[in-house]
């Protein structure tokens, strides 16, 4: 059984997949258009970070980082090679819109890749409601971003 809980983005295994994931969008973005975070970065007191494990295994990460009052954006969603196709990104993204929502806030939003490589990634957070919005908090307009929002419904 899968189990999400909040970890730390510097314990070796989620080190490893978050430094497979910044280099996948270095790979994939020209390298003014990657907003990844590495391990450190995701360690601040304005980001939650969970981790989703199976048996003590790794097999994905997501965040959720404060922009303002009801208003947060959802960083670093990840799953493991092993783990695709298995729903798990499914099952973070729905644990962090729900304790967005426990925690009051109004909007989530996110940004993402406009390449090939990103569509799956867009087509999932489409298939939950969210949909292409302007650029938020600092980003700026950018051929390689799409900016996507949810509103949330008071709790």
């Amino acid at each position: 059984m899968i189990q999400i809980a909040p970890d730390d983005p510097t314990r070796p295994d989620v080190h490893q997949l978050l430094s497979e994931h910044l280099a996948d969008m270095f790979a994939t973005s020209p390298a003014e258009s990657v907003h990844a975070l590495d391990h450190s970065a995701l360690s601040h007191e304005t980001i939650t970070f969970w981790t989703a494990r199976e048996n003590g295994l790794l097999m994905g990460c997501g965040a959720l980082k404060e922009l303002a009052a009801g208003h947060a954006e959802i960083k670093s969603m990840r799953t493991t090679t092993a783990a695709r196709g298995r729903g798990v990104a499914t099952r973070m993204l729905e644990h962090i819109v729900a304790e967005a929502g426990r925690r009051g806030y109004e909007r989530v939003s996110l940004e993402t890749g406009t390449e090939e490589y990103f569509a799956p990634a867009r087509r999932l957070y489409a298939r939950h409601g969210f949909t292409e919005c302007p650029p938020f908090a600092d980003y700026t307009l950018d051929p390689n971003s799409v900016f996507m929002e949810l509103t949330l419904s008071p709790k």
